[in-house]
């Protein structure tokens, strides 16, 4: 039985928000969104991460797709590890920023823009790693590239709504926060640790377990 193409757009849609919570993504938005200090600025956070994230999954995608090209797997894994990089410059901007307003008790502006700017860069990178595998399933799901086109264009959507849902539910408690004395510098800080944690467990995975390090010697 084939399903309608309304069915597998929608079917795209809610495998975009899905796919806007995987760990390395709610971690790397995490480490922006905890130094908002409103509400509205946490929720665009995740707006601008899902725009940079589209604009890259759509563009790299759409061209994979045209060309029938395959990316082969260490460079797809080459970019996997580009993310754990970021993770872990990530992570230490946030300890760093959040260790020096602790010690002197100042609160470090960032500029909205500032903010907006590196979320989407996030995103950028994020779909950059992701767009050799969204081709594949697409390919596999829809039979032209207008229909590709359509398929990646709802995916995105989903990973915009899903994140500008999680950056939202996440900015509360970083904004509550801002109300407690140091409270805001030691979650920026545990927010940083679990960043640059993460990123190195996850460039370890892909260098060692995966053998990247291997494809390249």
């Amino acid at each position: 039985m084939h399903l309608d193409v309304m069915s597998i757009l929608a079917i795209g849609f809610l495998m975009g928000i899905r796919h806007a919570i995987e760990p390395d993504h709610v971690i790397a938005v995490s480490t922006i969104a905890s130094a908002s200090k409103s509400l509205w600025r946490s929720s665009l956070a995740g707006v601008f991460w899902g725009i940079g994230h589209t604009a890259t999954l759509f563009v790299v995608g759409l061209v994979l797709i045209v060309f029938q090209a395959h990316v082969p797997e260490r460079w797809s894994l080459s970019l996997e590890f580009l993310v754990g990089i970021m993770l872990v410059v990530l992570g230490a901007n946030s300890l760093r920023a959040s260790k020096a307003q602790y010690e002197d008790g100042s609160q470090v502006a960032i500029h909205p823009a500032t903010s907006y700017r590196r979320s989407t860069l996030v995103g950028f990178v994020h779909g950059l790693a992701g767009s050799a595998a969204l081709a594949v399933l697409t390919m596999t799901t829809v039979s032209n590239v207008w229909g590709a086109m359509a398929y990646i264009f709802v995916f995105g959507a989903g990973t915009v709504l899903g994140m500008l849902i999680f950056t939202t539910a996440l900015g509360v408690p970083f904004v509550w926060s801002r109300r407690v004395p140091r409270l805001p510098e030691r979650l920026g800080i545990c927010t940083g640790l679990v960043s640059t944690v993460f990123g190195m467990y996850y460039m370890y995975n892909l260098g060692v377990t995966e053998g990247l390090f291997q494809m390249w010697m």
